[in-house]
């Protein structure tokens, strides 16, 4: 019996299907998710979340950049502050965002102390996660033709 995995950022559902495991970054460190699992509430790190379907298919991958999961024992509810398709990632798009926030941190005009500087740091950190996603995950440089949406 599977556990049934829905991924959602502020915007949309990233993810919802059924899964045999879910691998999550949380608090405290990698998380095995299975089915009947026991119920916990976690905070989420930027990280890969990796949901097992099933030994025929290959595993799905998704970038995750904060948020919470509750597990309970046959469902896994992600809230990330923002998530994505490791195989629907623009690598352009994330070069020129890491590009954009390390010329800014670099002018030094941006106040150290400030919400801007820590906006920076986690857009840079955000666009560094995605551009590694994809170099270790990303099936070649195809997008998928997957449903998002099981």
């Amino acid at each position: 019996m599977p556990i049934r995995c829905e991924i959602v950022s502020q915007d949309r559902v990233v993810y919802k299907g059924d899964a045999e495991m879910v691998l999550i970054p949380g608090a405290d460190g990698i998380m095995g998710i299975l089915p009947k699992h026991a119920s916990v509430l976690t905070a989420l790190k930027f990280g890969i979340i990796t949901v097992k379907e099933g030994k025929e298919q290959e595993d799905l991958h998704f970038t995750v950049a904060g948020g919470v999961a509750e597990v309970q024992p046959d469902l896994i509810t992600i809230l990330a502050d923002a998530a994505e398709d490791v195989e629907n990632i623009d690598i352009k798009r994330a070069e020129a965002a890491k590009q954009r926030a390390e010329e800014l941190l670099q002018t030094g005009i941006v106040d150290k102390s400030g919400d801007e500087y820590f906006t920076l740091q986690t857009a840079l950190k955000r666009s560094q996660l995605r551009l590694d996603a994809v170099r270790r995950y990303r099936q070649g440089q195809k997008h998928s033709t997957r449903s998002s949406q099981n």
